[in-house]
């Protein structure tokens, strides 16, 4: 019978050509889309899983209370760790930490008067014992016991000393104008493509508290590091989160934070917090295109249904011969639906060929490295997807066709029912629905991006080049800047820590006459140079910026509209507050400016005076002659730094880097509505091209009594017309409440217009006509002589 079956498997795609192609070009797409999509999704979903004690291993964040207001971050007072390793019994190790990103490429490495960029962090003894980082050379426990050592990445060993043998050998390290001497204690493979760690480098964070931090700062009110620990097997997370939470208040009873411990590994899916609660995060786009795969698959599999019901006539003979024969239903709902599993099978074939085809492009798109390689986790995907959707488009179809009566078949009558009629009709309203929420969806999602690439931030990032500050610049600072705003085409240069962009450090010791002692505010805080706001563009509301005419601005402090609405000031200038101990007169109140993502409202800020720790250089440089002055900035460096290499980046792609996420989700949600409309398509033009086939002799009689081409058009169409306009009326409530939902997620956001539903369902609309338009002209030209010559 097996065999028997394949035959009849293979007589039939080949009897109805048409209908065979139209469902492997719609299957094979679905199921390439869903495999792309898989491959995708399982990179998501193991970042950051490959560490050992990834079920143990925990950052600590904080909640800030801020007048009723929780904003929850990372970054933790350097003390915490010890305290939590000493003081809570769960905790089996705690280690400090700082964010590679706080320094960029700020750091270079030197082995005599060979000098090298590389992005490098501060770690404690114990980092190596929590994260699974594999060693090459030396062991976990002695890496960064000592602290002179130094961590070097395998590449960055080859790159420096041309061997990874490289222990004991010694190289002067720098960031900014601190300098220190290291001997290379370990060196560890690479990186895997799933961490989201990017050091090249790690010193111990000995060396930051003491040489570059001072140890007056690493104080309970100041947040400098991050915390990682390490938990017992067994421990009950909640609960320790609750015993914790004093913690810091009972060291100083001023602190409106409570510490909390989120696994280490659910950051980068989960890292968003709304008012103290977790509010998803990427995850929201892994769900999103989990679901898109499904559509997509749920689409070509409808049209598989619609066709093979629409086909049923044909297949009669071969029905009513096998139940004539003893065949039950049980066997022809086998037979079927082998035959769909047979078709997608096929279609799979053809859908790995479309991803290996595709997936260079996809990896551009999605900027990873995705493979498709035969893992345990891609063939049980690839089983699972084929069994699904051979299922699924087998199901209907099956126990259609093996519910014939056999009288009915004998008699060659082959009634279509309601039921059938409004099922058929059904899927296609189905799948167009999806495809207008994925059109809709997708113009929202546009024009969203364009008007945070659009928005008036409150500062010109257009033609500002941010320098790092390194070397000799970090030594004579003021003296570069000063030779910097003397190149040809540069409006003018400053430096701050901040990179203006996203939030950056933050502090919660100002004090002010008339603060509320139960409240502790966290200032976003930048430190300054002359010219910063000038040069950035920054708007004052009243008062003055930093200004060498006025001497030394130590003493001095810029605070921006929503800090001084959250002290409660009135007329702020020339007021004293206190901060970190030291009292300040407030000079200047700038207006409110994003200096971090749309997604999160403008928050209080300050600007204090201090060149001691600058880490970034801005110069504003005309909009004529950016090449000129960009060489010319170059020259400038290398007089400073010779042996380095200038990594200056633009302002406004630093901005938009923050949207990296929601551009790609655009763009590939672009794709994918556009696959799920052309699979949709598919199947309509399949289903008017039989639906004129069953219609010839109708049509030849109507040409006959005098139908004209438009009433044929009609005729055919009208059908097909209102199932998408009920699709329309269906998708368009769906889509406006999916749209809304996704705007939820930032502070500043567009309002949906109406239009945007209409143009999708305009557009909608319009190419289901073009589609069953092919099959209508194809109908009208067919000469009634040759339809009824058989009358």
């Amino acid at each position: 019978m097996f065999k028997h079956n394949l035959l009849i498997i293979y007589r039939n795609f080949k009897r109805f050509k048409s209908t065979f192609f139209i469902n492997l070009l719609g299957l094979s797409t679905g199921m390439a889309c869903a495999l792309l999509i898989f491959l995708w999704v399982n990179d998501e979903l193991s970042i950051d899983k490959f560490h050992e004690n990834d079920e143990q291993l925990y950052q600590v964040y904080l909640h800030h209370d801020e007048k009723g207001e929780i904003r929850s971050a990372p970054p933790v007072p350097a003390l915490l760790a010890d305290v939590l390793e000493v003081e809570r019994p769960e905790v089996l190790r705690a280690v400090e930490d700082t964010d590679t990103n706080e320094f960029g490429d700020s750091f270079s490495l030197a082995i005599g008067e060979d000098k090298m960029k590389a992005r490098g962090k501060f770690s404690g003894q114990e980092y190596f014992q929590l994260f699974s980082f594999p060693f090459l050379k030396g062991n976990a426990e002695t890496a960064l016991a000592d602290k002179s050592g130094i961590v070097l990445t395998e590449s960055l060993a080859q790159k420096l000393f041309g061997t990874t043998d490289v222990i004991g050998k010694s190289l002067e390290w720098q960031i900014l104008k601190f300098k220190g001497q290291a001997q290379v204690s370990a060196v560890i493979h690479d990186l895997p493509s799933n961490s989201t760690e990017s050091f090249e480098f790690i010193l111990p964070f000995s060396v930051f508290i003491d040489d570059l931090m001072g140890k007056e700062r690493n104080h309970w009110g100041n947040y400098i590091a991050l915390t990682y620990v390490q938990l017992a097997e067994g421990t009950d997370v909640p609960q320790l989160n609750e015993e914790i939470a004093p913690l810091i208040k009972n060291k100083v009873e001023w602190s409106n934070v409570e510490p909390f411990v989120k696994q280490y590994s659910s950051r980068y899916l989960h890292g968003k917090f709304e008012n103290g609660k977790e509010a998803g995060g990427r995850i929201t786009y892994v769900r999103l295109f989990g679901i898109i795969a499904l559509f997509v698959l749920s689409i070509a599999c409808i049209n598989f249904m619609n066709l093979s019901t629409a086909r049923a006539a044909g297949r009669l003979k071969e029905i009513g011969v096998k139940k004539t024969l003893g065949a039950n239903r049980k066997q022809l709902i086998i037979q079927h639906l082998g035959e769909s599993v047979a078709m997608t099978i096929i279609s799979l074939i053809v859908a790995y060929l479309l991803v290996l085809l595709l997936l260079p492009q996809f990896n551009a798109i999605t900027d990873k490295s995705l493979s498709l390689q035969l893992s345990p986790n891609l063939l049980i995907a690839t089983a699972g997807i084929t069994l699904f959707t051979g299922l699924l488009a087998g199901s209907y179809p099956a126990l259609y066709l093996s519910g014939f009566k056999l009288v009915s078949i004998l008699k060659g009558k082959l009634t279509t029912s309601t039921g059938e009629l409004w099922t058929r009709k059904g899927l296609v309203v189905f799948q167009f629905v999806i495809s207008i929420v994925l059109l809709v969806s997708v113009w929202v999602v546009y024009k969203q991006i364009e008007y945070v690439q659009n928005k008036n931030l409150g500062y010109e990032r257009q033609q500002v080049v941010k320098i790092p500050i390194e070397g000799e610049v970090a030594n004579r600072l003021e003296l570069f800047i000063d030779r910097l705003k003397a190149v040809p085409g540069v409006v003018n240069a400053s430096a701050t820590t901040h990179s203006i962009v996203k939030s950056g450090a933050s502090t919660t010791g100002v004090t002010w006459q008339g603060k509320d002692p139960d409240s502790n505010i966290l200032f976003e805080q930048a430190r300054a140079y002359y010219g910063l706001i000038e040069t950035l563009g920054i708007e004052m509301k009243e008062g003055r910026s930093f200004s060498n005419e006025y001497g030394a601005e130590e003493d001095k402090i810029i605070f921006n509209e929503a800090a001084i609405k959250v002290m409660g000031l009135e007329d702020p200038i020339g007021k004293t507050v206190t901060m970190w101990g030291k009292e300040k007169q407030i000079i200047g109140v700038v207006k409110d400016f994003h200096f971090s993502s749309l997604h999160e409202e403008v928050s209080p800020m300050l600007f204090h005076f201090d060149i001691s720790f600058m880490l970034s250089i801005f110069a504003k440089i005309q909009a004529n002659s950016t090449e000129e002055t960009l060489a010319g900035i170059q020259a400038l460096y290398k007089d400073f730094n010779p042996g380095f290499t200038l990594n200056y980046e633009f302002l406004d792609v630093n901005y938009q880097a923050q949207y990296q996420a929601e551009q790609k989700v655009s763009l590939l949600s672009r794709y994918f509505a556009g696959i799920a409309i052309i699979i949709s398509c598919l199947g309509l033009f399949g289903l008017a091209a039989f639906t004129a086939e069953r219609r010839q002799k109708e049509i030849g009689i109507r040409k006959i009594l005098g139908a004209g081409g438009l009433q044929i058009m009609k005729l055919l169409s009208a059908d097909f017309t209102k199932m998408v306009f009920i699709a329309i009326i269906i998708a368009l409530p769906i889509s406006f409440w999916a749209t809304q939902n996704w705007l939820q997620g930032f502070a500043y956001s567009i309002e949906p217009e109406w239009w945007y539903f209409a143009g999708a369902g305009l557009i909608a609309i319009v190419i289901a006509w073009i589609t069953i338009s092919f099959q209508t002209i194809k109908a009208m030209r067919l000469n009634p002589a040759e339809t009824l010559k058989d009358e």
